[in-house]
């Protein structure tokens, strides 16, 4: 996974840990926004993470699962914490 600088600084200002960055690559769903990617949690990722990790483990992240992350193609542009509903087409 790559992260640009700004990135890597938003995470640390956001207390981001680097696992929630590569399940959010991994397994977040993805919308379209303006040319890019964005990367988030859902129900159908928070079911396809809990198959893979195990449920007790996504009980115990809760909160940390509230980012998401825009991608522009192979590399991750920024990420922060998700604040409202986020829109599908």
């Amino acid at each position: 996974m790559n992260l640009t600088q700004h990135a890597k600084v938003r995470c640390q200002q956001r207390s981001i840990p680097p696992s929630i960055c590569e399940w959010l690559v991994e397994f977040g769903s993805e919308v379209r926004a303006d040319g890019a990617t964005k990367r988030f949690f859902d129900r159908a990722a928070g079911r396809r993470l809990a198959a893979s990790v195990g449920a007790e483990v996504v009980d115990r992240m809760g909160d940390l699962l509230d980012h998401y992350l825009v991608e522009a193609g192979p590399v991750v542009v920024t990420a922060d914490v998700r604040t409202r509903r986020i829109r599908r087409p």
